[in-house]
């Protein structure tokens, strides 16, 4: 199930400081060092022409949609996409820039990270058809704009989020990154070592006992089998899985539950993250409580059934419409511990009356 707890950030290293005896001059600030292989290295920030309000790199990254990306600054991120090894942070007055540490190609680095950050959205125009239908989302679109929706390759989305059922974000992560390593290395950032995520041909040469030696436990068999089951599909299976944007939410759902492991809530994280499933919505505890708590209040003390998630995602797409999944993915993230931080206290005080107000009546 998707892992919607606070994520527990790398710490990143310290710079390495010069090995020749001639002084040299300090890098320009916030750019993290690079090393890799063969590297194709540019050497600015390039403005990406968003604004905090479009993006919030924290709001974004850390929220449980993609374990790949480790923080490298402050307000900065770095993760790859496909060949392309990049960072993205915040400017002093929010804007969003991008660095490209490797690549094959500049054009199509770029190309892919704003495809991967699904910029032919815009939050804007979406956050005010929430709030026309729900004050409370207005409230938290004021303190958390620029929440994100990731479009994730398909096949990295599913191994993730295989390896997220029943855990916690510490073991996801280095499950992921196990995986990770498996795919062609493309550099080093603040000691983090990047990689490419490995093809479906490479997954299929790691055997089931490999993983289970490194720590994947009953995952490694779902692994192992969805690789397995997605070898076998006529035109390939990164291709199977990419026809699945073209179907309906049911369709979808029904056609990733095919695989080893994959559930409903799984499928409906798959869905909303990397498919194009703008209204998945993937229920899991969390996402009941706020169900019950502001669209579903007479469900209270229930106890959540296959059935009742259904009742849930169709709550929140009644309410949200077609883009229900975003509207969902803030609510959640105003419940993270570490997000509650950026809200005003008298926000939480409205809303443990209100609370105590439904418990009375």
């Amino acid at each position: 199930m998707r892992p919607f707890l606070a994520m527990k950030r790398p710490r990143p290293s310290p710079p390495l400081s010069p090995t020749s005896t001639k002084p040299k001059p300090p890098p320009p600030p916030q750019t993290p060092p690079i090393s890799a292989k063969k590297p194709k290295p540019y050497s600015q920030w390039v403005p990406l022409n968003l604004s905090q309000s479009e993006l919030s790199l924290p709001l974004t990254f850390p929220t449980g949609q993609t374990f790949r990306w480790k923080q490298t600054g402050p307000l900065q991120y770095t993760g790859a996409i496909g060949p392309h090894l990049l960072s993205l942070k915040h400017l002093h007055n929010g804007d969003v820039c991008y660095f490209i540490h490797s690549t094959p190609s500049e054009s199509a680095a770029k190309l892919a990270l704003l495809d991967f950050l699904n910029v032919g959205i815009s939050l804007a125009k979406l956050w005010q058809v929430f709030s026309e239908n729900d004050s409370r989302f207005t409230e938290l679109a004021k303190h958390l704009k620029g929440a994100r929706v990731l479009r994730q390759d398909p096949v990295e989305c599913l191994v993730q989020f295989l390896c997220s059922s029943n855990n916690n974000i510490g073991r996801i992560t280095k499950m992921v990154d196990f995986v990770s390593s498996l795919g062609t290395y493309l550099g080093s950032v603040c000691g983090f070592e990047l990689h490419e995520f490995p093809s479906l041909e490479r997954l299929s040469a790691v055997s089931e006992e490999e993983l289970r030696r490194a720590g994947f436990g009953y995952r490694a068999k779902y692994i192992t089998g969805t690789v397995g089951v997605l070898q076998s599909k006529p035109d390939g299976g990164a291709q199977w899985l990419l026809s699945l944007r073209k179907l309906d939410l049911g369709e979808a759902i029904d056609a990733l539950c095919t695989l080893p492991g994959v559930g409903p809530k799984v499928a409906a994280c798959i869905a909303l993250f990397s498919l194009d499933q703008h209204h998945a919505i993937p229920v899991d505890t969390h996402v009941w409580q706020i169900a019950t708590r502001y669209l579903l209040p007479e469900l209270a003390g229930a106890r959540l059934t296959p059935k009742l998630s259904g009742r849930v995602a169709e709550a929140f797409v009644s309410k949200y419409g077609e883009y229900a999944g975003w509207a969902q993915t803030l609510l959640f993230i105003a419940e993270l511990p570490s997000q509650k931080a950026l809200l005003p206290s008298h926000f939480w005080d409205i809303e443990e009356k209100k609370t105590c107000q439904k418990k009375r009546q």
